[in-house]
């Protein structure tokens, strides 16, 4: 129930749809001769196109999850790491389905990272977890990415693969149940920069004592807070992305999920 809700929610309350439900709000009110809310609204949606698809509020917003931790990707670490966990989010399933190979959006570096540090950490087992997070359904492509792993030159018995978790929530709570995590164990963490500071939150309040590393960043630096976008679909996608862990880290923190409102290092 909660999956469905929150994918209906956050359809609902995006920035870009709420731009668009402004704007069509605003026209049905002057036709219906209503000028004062209809100026409102039309003044609202092109607000929010103006500030988030043009200039860089898309940018302010995500800047603070990617610097929440490392602030670029980390050199490979020296400690002890019992396992590599990838966040599934970077792989296109219906693509792949369709097309055969494995697709990859542009959250790909997940991927090209954690093979980088599979093959410099040899002793760690890597954890693949993700199904499908599509509210009409699908399949997880999970034996795919393993085959790629493999074909890259990883031995087989060191993958495990978890299919079936829908969010970040069944990301942690089904991979702590196939790997068993232990206090004296080091979890390689890696996801987008932008939605690390959910995860960390998420795997640690499951058991995992994990180490962030971060990838996939979406922004150049503090020097982006001042930087407006080249299109209004790439601002208002940005600021999509941002939204979306902004009212996740609070739902989750809400429902318990989360060890706490915005996990840091």
């Amino acid at each position: 129930m909660f999956f469905i809700a929150s994918k209906i929610i956050f359809f609902c309350i995006q920035p870009s749809s709420l731009a668009f439900l402004a704007l069509a709000g605003g026209v049905l009110f002057l036709q219906f001769k209503r000028p004062k809310p209809g100026a409102f609204l039309l003044s609202l949606g092109f607000g929010i196109i103006v500030l988030f698809g043009i200039l860089p509020g898309g940018n302010i917003l995500i800047l603070p999850l990617e610097q929440r931790f490392q602030p670029r990707v980390m050199d490979v670490p020296q400690e002890k790491i019992s396992g590599i966990i990838l966040l599934g989010g970077f792989e296109d399933g219906a693509l792949t389905d369709s097309r055969g190979g494995l697709a990859l959006n542009e959250a790909a570096e997940r991927l090209i990272e954690t093979v980088r540090l599979a093959h410099a950490l040899p002793d760690a087992k890597v954890i693949f977890t993700g199904g499908s997070g599509s509210l009409f359904g699908g399949e997880g492509i999970g034996s795919v990415i393993a085959k790629y792993i493999i074909d890259t030159g990883i031995e087989p018995s060191r993958i495990v693969v978890e299919n079936n978790s829908r969010n970040t929530y069944e990301n942690a709570m089904f991979t702590k149940a196939l790997v068993n995590p232990q206090p004296s164990d080091k979890w390689l963490l890696v996801t987008s920069a932008f939605h690390m500071p959910r995860s960390v939150g998420v795997f640690r309040k499951a058991g995992f004592d994990v180490v962030p590393y971060p990838v996939d960043f979406r922004t150049r630096g503090r020097s982006d807070a001042v930087r407006p976008f080249d299109s209004i679909s790439a601002g208002l996608t940005l600021t999509d992305l941002a939204a979306k862990e902004w009212i996740g880290l609070l739902a989750y923190w809400a429902s318990g999920r989360s060890a706490s409102l915005f996990p840091g290092p």
